[in-house]
């Protein structure tokens, strides 16, 4: 399955992608990741262009610390700039190998510079699950003697 079939599905079809400008305190970003019960959030400059990426982690470690004050830190002096991308061509055993090798939970669905998704490795985790399952189902039918399901 491509990614951007994934960002097509039910369940991510009317989810809201959630971002935070540069200039934004990171108290701005603290209250949008709680508000969507976020664990990242993309980063995009005026154009709407993925800029870098803010996670709870990067908050947690720079804010306590170092001691600064949230409301008055931008987004851009905590944010990656480094960040790792999917596209919509992209297959999930791209999406789960890449993040797994770069120690990363979410993964930016980014299409002519602009943020179309969020995935995050819960996601690609349900999405296996579900194939195994049915992989599992079938093969159960089969030793059974039973019909495989369709």
């Amino acid at each position: 399955m491509k990614l951007g079939d994934l960002l097509k599905q039910k369940d991510f079809q009317y989810r809201l992608v959630v971002t935070v400008k540069p200039k934004e305190t990171v108290l701005t970003a603290i209250q949008k990741l709680v508000e969507h019960d976020k664990g990242s959030l993309p980063v995009c400059n005026d154009k709407g262009e993925l800029a870098g990426i803010i996670t709870e982690r990067d908050i947690v470690r720079k804010c306590f610390a170092g001691r600064v004050d949230c409301g008055k830190v931008k987004v851009q002096d905590f944010m990656s700039t480094k960040v790792v991308i999917g596209n919509p061509e992209d297959n999930l055993d791209y999406a789960i190998s890449v993040m797994k090798k770069e120690k990363i939970r979410h993964l930016p669905i980014v299409e002519n510079k602009k943020v179309i998704g969020m995935i995050s490795m819960r996601d690609l985790l349900g999405v296996k699950l579900e194939e195994s399952t049915e992989t599992v189902r079938y093969l159960t039918d089969y030793m059974s003697g039973g019909a495989p399901q369709e």
